[in-house]
C-alpha cells in the first residue's frame, strides 16, 4: 500500500470511527511510529482531521468556552432528543442534581412535574425553567456567578452540596476524550461537577456527538465514576463500544 492508500484508508477509518490511534496505524499498516505520525500531520494540514496525543480525532478536541446563549443554538434538535430521553428518567420522590450547560436546560424543559420532586441545580436557567412548575421544589446553589455559563460555581457552592444526598446527577460536558475522560472549559466548574458526583448515587451524562473526541481545559472525571451516557447517533461505533467496556450504559436517541 503506497502513501496515498494509506491516507485514504486513515480517512476512511476515522471518518466511521471517529478517530484513531498511531498504535492502531503501526500494526495495520506495519509501518513506523514516525511514520504514522507524519501521515496524521499531513492529512491534519490539509484540514482532515486534528492531531491529539496518541493519534487523531475528526472533531477539534479542545472544546471553547462559548457563552451558553451561543451554545444552545448548536446542534438543538440533538440536544432535544437527549434531553427528552433523560426526563423519562426522573421519578416521583426523586431529588435529583441538574448540572450546568445547554444540553441539561434541554432536560428542563421536558421534565414534568412529579409527587414530591426535587430538584438542586448551580444552573441559573434550568431554575429558572423549572420554576414555572408549582409541583417542582426548585433548590439553587450560592456562589460565585459564572456569566458565560449562567451558572455558580466556587468553594460556597460546593460546601452547599455537602449537606445533599441525591438519587441521579444529570451531568452536561464540554468534552468526552477516550483517554483523558470527561472535561469543561472552566476548572472551578469541573471541581464543582466533582462534588455534585460525590453526592450522587447515579451519574447520567447528557451530551450530543461532537463532545465525543474533543477536551475542555478543565478534567472533571475518568469514565469509572459515570453511569450512563445519553447521545445522539453520530456517535461512532468504536466509541460505544470502548465506553461500554469501562461498564456504561450508552444511550442513543435517534
Amino acid at each position: 500500500m503506497n502513501t496515498i492508500e494509506r491516507h485514504k484508508e486513515i480517512i476512511k477509518r476515522i471518518t466511521k470511527d471517529g478517530q484513531i490511534k498511531v498504535q492502531e496505524l503501526c500494526d495495520d499498516f506495519q509501518i513506523s511510529p514516525v511514520t504514522a505520525r507524519k501521515d496524521l500531520k499531513l492529512l491534519e494540514e490539509k484540514g482532515l482531521l486534528y492531531r491529539m496525543h496518541g493519534g487523531a480525532t475528526l472533531n477539534d478536541p479542545y472544546a471553547t468556552d462559548r457563552h451558553v446563549n451561543e451554545k444552545e443554538k448548536m446542534y438543538s434538535s440533538e440536544k432535544v432528543k437527549i434531553g427528552a430521553a433523560a426526563a423519562k428518567m426522573v421519578n416521583a420522590h426523586d431529588s435529583i442534581l441538574i448540572a450546568s450547560g445547554t444540553t441539561v436546560l434541554y432536560l428542563a424543559k421536558n421534565i414534568q412535574p412529579k409527587e414530591n420532586l426535587t430538584v438542586i441545580t448551580s444552573a441559573l436557567n434550568v431554575a429558572l425553567e423549572l420554576n414555572k412548575h408549582l409541583g417542582i421544589e426548585v433548590i439553587l446553589l450560592g456562589g460565585v456567578l459564572r456569566k458565560r455559563s449562567a451558572s455558580v460555581t466556587g468553594l460556597y457552592a460546593e460546601e452547599n452540596l455537602s449537606d445533599f444526598s441525591c438519587s441521579k446527577l444529570f451531568l452536561g460536558v464540554d468534552g468526552i476524550d477516550l483517554d483523558f475522560g470527561l472535561t469543561t472549559t472552566n476548572v472551578m466548574e469541573a471541581h464543582l461537577n466533582r462534588k455534585m458526583i460525590e453526592v450522587s448515587q447515579k451519574t447520567i451524562v447528557l451530551a450530543d456527538s461532537t463532545k465525543f473526541g474533543r477536551r475542555g481545559f478543565g478534567r472533571i472525571c475518568g469514565f469509572d465514576l459515570i453511569d450512563e451516557i445519553i447521545t445522539d447517533s453520530g456517535i461512532s461505533d468504536f466509541t460505544k463500544k470502548t465506553l461500554e467496556d469501562y461498564g456504561i450504559k450508552v444511550t442513543i436517541v435517534d
